[in-house]
């Protein structure tokens, strides 16, 4: 299965001089903890719920921090026509619960979430997936942009 076939397509993109707070007041509207951060046509971050926690308000940052001061600029994406399982191996590889979708031109197109993999793939192939998410330490960290 491929991932087209699998990913959210209603993607919500937060801008990197949005605040920690517009995006957060966002994420609660529409029930999501994950968005990409766009500029000028380009894919240049992601933020998640655990990052305004993380970067922004257990640092006392105040109300003129930006999205680009606690987003983490080190993105990952894949490509739409990969297929899931390596998808979910590199999720596992990467510890990572999401992921960009981005079409061979590089326009983001959409999200894809292990979640996602649980429900409409092979559970079992999600399951290690997450297994490797969920092991302590690895290369992604809060402390790291």
């Amino acid at each position: 299965m491929r991932v087209a076939e699998v990913m959210s397509r209603n993607v919500q993109l937060a801008s990197p001089d949005d605040s920690p707070q517009d995006v957060a007041k966002r994420m609660v509207s529409d029930d999501i903890g994950f968005m990409p951060v766009g500029e000028n046509d380009r894919l240049v971050g992601t933020i998640t719920d655990r990052d305004i926690v993380a970067r922004a308000v257990a640092q006392g940052r105040d109300g003129k921090c930006k999205v680009r001061d606690v987003m983490s600029n080190d993105v990952k994406f894949c490509y739409d026509d990969e297929e899931m399982d390596h998808v979910i191996q590199t999720l596992g590889d990467l510890q990572l619960r999401r992921l960009p979708v981005v079409n061979r031109e590089k326009r983001l197109v959409g999200v894809v979430a292990l979640a996602d993999a649980a429900r409409k793939t092979d559970p079992a192939g999600a399951g290690a997936g997450l297994s490797e998410i969920t092991s302590p330490g690895g290369r992604h960290s809060q402390s790291r942009h």
